[in-house]
């Protein structure tokens, strides 16, 4: 990883991320190590836990402590703050990572289906910001939250309304705690990517094989955003260490996108023109003096 903060910037710190065992969460964590971090990871699943562990462990040397627990339940999700602190001495930042997504007409849902994704998202991150906020506020110990969200959070979006509602309340969530909790040393951000390729979530949420070619091609995501390329993950990990480090120190109740300009192009009423080629633009510049 090309890493943006000096090596050692989070030496004698510890960072836990939750749904860290794969995908964002697992490059988070490294860059998070490479800077010196001690990083706990937690998730649901052990042997997918111990797995990422061991390849962190390897790959940088750090310290990675893991505990196996669903953010929908408040009372492992205590207990695993605690174990953490007892392991590692100390808790002063946390990534709410763990997610839950797919796509789906909003009128084939059951309740079960909005309740499996808001339950974690919206829920798990309460969970584990009020048991993180409740310990630092009684060491009198200041922290730092840094929640994933997402764009359309903030926009709305058909197809994924279930995290659409969930992500749009970790982001009031995220505004509110910044004002609420600023007085007890606590920072609060949040952070809405665009996309960046993870082999789990990428195969949900563009299932390109269930596809006819054209209409996969169509939804290529790379496609919508004006760089013209997806994010890469080195990018990312970047923005969460800056949040979580002391160098945004004045940073608090931020949401900050990065998505290479995606909602923005899909925001504009005439962005569509991007698609209009350069003789045409000829035509189009001799009807408008015509008529004018």
């Amino acid at each position: 990883m090309n890493l943006m903060l000096p090596l050692h910037s989070f030496q004698g710190k510890t960072i836990l991320i939750t749904g860290g065992g794969s995908g964002l969460g697992l490059s988070m964590a490294e860059g998070l190590l490479r800077l010196g971090a001690q990083v706990a990871l937690m998730s649901r699943n052990e042997e997918k836990l111990q797995k990422a562990a061991e390849k962190l462990t390897s790959d940088t040397g750090g310290k990675v402590i893991t505990f196996s627990a669903d953010v929908r339940d408040a009372a492992k999700v205590e207990e695993g703050i605690q174990f953490i602190v007892e392991t590692a001495g100390g808790l002063h930042g946390v990534v709410n990572n763990a997610a839950g997504n797919f796509i789906s007409p909003t009128e084939r849902l059951s309740a079960n289906a909005f309740s499996s994704v808001i339950d974690i998202v919206l829920k798990g991150t309460i969970h584990t910001t009020m048991a993180a906020g409740k310990y630092w506020m009684e060491q009198k110990q200041p922290g730092t939250f840094v929640n994933i969200v997402t764009t359309y959070a903030s926009t709305g979006s058909g197809y994924v309304v279930p995290s659409a509602t969930a992500k749009a309340g970790v982001i009031a969530l995220t505004r509110s705690l910044a004002v609420e909790w600023a007085k007890y040393g606590i920072r609060t951000n949040a952070i809405a990517p665009g996309p960046f390729p993870t082999e789990g979530a990428w195969s949900r949420l563009f299932p390109k094989e269930a596809l006819p070619p054209d209409l996969a091609e169509k939804m290529d995501p790379a496609s919508k955003i004006p760089l013209n390329r997806v994010g890469r993950h080195e990018e990312l990990v970047n923005l969460v260490s800056f949040l979580l480090s002391e160098f945004s120190g004045f940073i608090n109740g931020e949401v900050v996108t990065i998505d290479g300009g995606e909602w923005l192009q899909g925001a504009g009423e005439f962005n569509w023109l991007n698609a209009v080629p350069s003789k045409m633009w000829d035509a189009i510049e001799a009807a408008t003096r015509k008529g004018k």
